[in-house]
C-alpha cells in the first residue's frame, strides 16, 4: 500500500469518527437528563420547595390576610418576589416538576431493556466459575443416575420449592434454571409510572384547580366565588365564576350551650343547606362540619361564618288588647298568622338594639339587647312595623306600643350566625393523583415484599463414572429469605445442608 492511500485511509476514518459539536451536546444532555444522580437531585429541590410551601402560609389559605398583616415589610416583598405565598404556580415549581417527570421517563426507557431482558430471555446458562461464585452455592457428586435424570429430578425439587424449572442440554452440560418473580424486575417502572400519575395529577391542580370563598345566607344565591390574589405587595380578591348558582336555602348553628355564645368554643356543628341551580336542574346539599359536598367536580367546606348574632327562628308572644296571647314561631325569611287572621312578618334581627340616626341598627354583634323587627299585616290589608324585645319595656316607650291591636314580646330565638363561608374547591387532579398513591403504594409493597429469585444447576461428567453437580443461586433483594428457600431445595435432593457455602468469592459478579 502506497503512503498517499494510507493517509487517506487514516484521514477518512478520522472523519468518520468526528462528531458534531451539537450531537455531543445532545448526547451529553440526554446522559445528564437520564442520571440517577440529577433525579435525586431534582427530588431534593422539590421537597425543598415543598416545605417552603408548607412553612409560608398560601394565599389561597383560610386566614391568609391576618398571617399577610403579621410579616415584616421587608417579608412581604422577598416573599412576594419570589412567589413563596403561591409556590405551587411558580415556573420555577412546574419546571421541577417537568425536569423530574422527563429524568424518570429518560431513565426508565434507558433501563427497561436491561430489566426486560430477564423475563423476555433469561440466563439459563453459565459459566461453572460463575456458579461458584454466586451465593449460595453448594457442589456434590452423583454416580448412580444419568445426566438427564439428575437433571430432572432437580428440576421437581425445584417445583417443590416454589421455583419454576427449565432443562437445557449444551454439549456434555446440563443446566437446570429455575426462577420465581421475575416480573419483580418491572416493579421500579411500576412505582416510576406512579410517580409521573402523582407529578401530573398536582401539574393539572396546580394549572386547571381554583379555591375560593362565598358567603352565604338565607334567600341569597350566587354564582360567583372570591379567590385571593397577591398582587403588588398587596392581596385582592378576584371573583371566579361558577358553571352553576348557588342558593342557599338555610344555615344552623349547634350550640354547646343554648346560653353561649356563637363562637366556635360553644358550637358542635356548623350546617349550610344550600340549592345548587344549573342546566342539569336542582341539587339539593346539606354541608356541615366535617361533611363537604361534591358536585361537578366541585368541594364545598364550611370554612368560617360572620359571627354577628342573629336568629334562625324567633318565638314571639302577641298580647291582644283585651289581654288574650298567643305564641307564634316565625323562621327566619318566613311568617305566621294570628287567630284573627293578622300575619307577622319575620323582616330582621339584632343582636344589640340601637336607634343610630333614627334607624334601628345593632351596637355590638353579642346578644346584648335581642330584638326582632317584625311586619304587622293586619286582616284589612293595613301595614305595621312592630319590634319584638326579649326584655319587657315600660308601656310608655314608642317601641313597646300597640301595633295593629297587639303588643309583642321576643320569649325565645335560636341562635345562628349573619351568615356562613363556603370554601369551594375545584380540584380535577385529585382523583388522578389519588389513584396515583395507591398504584405506588401497591408497587412498592410488591417491590419491597417479593423479590427475583434464580437458581442454576450444572450436571457434567467428572472424568468418571458419576457426575458432578453445582448448584447456585442469586436474588435481587431479601437474602435471607432465599437462603431458606435454596436450604430447602438441597434438602428435598437428599443432601447436605452444611456443604452449602453462604460466602461468595471476592469479584464475584452479577448476571
Amino acid at each position: 500500500m502506497s503512503a498517499v492511500t494510507e493517509t487517506k485511509e487514516q484521514a477518512a476514518v478520522g472523519h468518520a469518527v468526528r462528531v458534531p459539536f451539537f450531537t455531543r451536546l445532545l448526547e451529553r444532555t440526554l446522559k445528564l437528563l437520564s442520571s440517577v444522580r440529577f433525579g435525586i437531585a431534582l427530588l431534593v429541590l422539590l421537597v425543598i420547595v415543598c416545605m417552603i410551601g408548607m412553612l409560608v402560609m398560601q394565599q389561597n389559605v383560610d386566614g391568609f390576610a391576618e398571617y399577610y398583616a403579621k410579616l415584616t415589610p421587608a417579608q412581604r416583598v422577598l416573599y412576594g418576589a419570589l412567589g413563596f405565598f403561591d409556590i405551587y404556580h411558580t415556573w420555577y415549581f412546574n419546571a421541577l416538576l417537568l425536569l423530574l417527570s422527563l429524568n424518570i421517563t429518560l431513565a426508565s426507557i434507558e433501563r427497561f431493556p436491561g430489566a426486560w431482558a430477564y423475563i423476555k430471555s433469561p440466563k439459563r446458562t453459565v459459566a461453572p466459575a460463575y456458579l461458584r461464585s454466586q451465593r449460595p452455592n453448594v457442589t456434590f457428586r452423583v454416580s448412580s443416575e444419568s445426566a438427564h435424570e439428575i437433571a430432572v429430578r432437580i428440576a421437581e425439587a425445584c417445583r417443590r420449592v416454589g421455583l419454576k424449572p427449565t432443562i437445557t442440554a449444551k454439549g456434555q452440560q446440563t443446566f437446570v434454571f429455575a426462577e420465581r418473580g421475575a416480573w419483580n424486575r418491572l416493579g421500579a417502572y411500576a412505582v416510576h409510572l406512579a410517580l409521573l400519575t402523582i407529578f401530573f395529577g398536582g401539574f393539572m391542580t396546580a394549572q386547571l384547580g381554583r379555591n375560593g370563598l362565598m358567603e352565604l345566607a338565607p334567600g341569597l344565591s350566587s354564582s360567583v366565588m372570591s379567590e385571593p390574589r397577591f398582587e403588588l405587595n398587596q392581596i385582592k380578591r378576584v371573583g371566579i365564576r361558577l358553571p352553576f348558582t348557588v342558593e342557599c336555602v338555610d344555615i344552623q348553628q349547634k350550640l354547646i350551650h343554648k346560653e353561649g355564645s356563637i363562637l366556635p368554643n360553644n358550637t358542635i356543628d356548623w350546617l349550610t343547606r344550600i340549592r345548587i341551580h344549573d342546566e342539569h336542574g336542582t341539587h339539593e346539599a346539606l354541608v356541615h362540619l366535617n361533611n363537604p359536598h361534591d358536585y361537578r367536580g366541585y368541594r364545598f367546606f364550611q370554612a368560617s361564618f360572620i359571627s354577628i348574632g342573629n336568629a334562625r327562628q324567633v318565638t314571639v308572644q302577641a298580647t291582644a288588647t283585651d289581654g288574650t296571647t298567643h305564641t307564634v314561631v316565625i323562621p327566619r325569611n318566613g311568617s305566621a298568622s294570628l287567630p284573627d287572621g293578622t300575619r307577622l312578618d319575620y323582616v330582621q334581627f339584632f343582636p344589640d338594639f340601637r336607634m343610630i340616626n333614627g334607624r334601628p341598627d345593632t351596637a355590638s354583634g353579642e346578644y346584648n339587647n335581642p330584638a326582632a323587627q317584625l311586619k304587622i299585616t293586619t286582616p284589612l290589608g293595613q301595614e305595621h312595623v312592630a319590634f319584638a324585645f326579649a326584655r319587657a319595656l315600660p308601656t310608655e316607650a314608642p317601641v313597646a306600643g300597640p301595633v295593629g291591636g297587639y303588643r309583642f314580646q321576643l320569649l325565645d330565638f335560636e341562635k345562628v350566625p349573619l351568615a356562613h363561608v363556603l370554601s369551594i374547591q375545584y380540584d380535577p387532579g385529585a382523583r388522578v393523583v389519588y389513584a396515583g398513591f395507591a398504584l405506588l403504594t401497591l408497587t412498592l409493597a410488591l417491590v419491597f415484599f417479593f423479590s427475583h429469585q434464580r437458581v442454576w444447576a450444572l450436571v457434567e461428567p467428572d472424568g468418571t463414572q458419576s457426575y458432578a453437580v453445582t448448584i447456585a443461586g442469586h436474588t435481587n433483594r431479601n437474602q435471607l429469605g432465599f437462603e431458606e428457600r435454596f436450604k430447602r431445595l438441597v434438602q428435598t435432593l437428599g443432601q447436605n445442608t452444611d456443604e452449602i457455602n453462604f460466602s461468595p468469592k471476592k469479584g464475584a459478579k452479577k448476571s
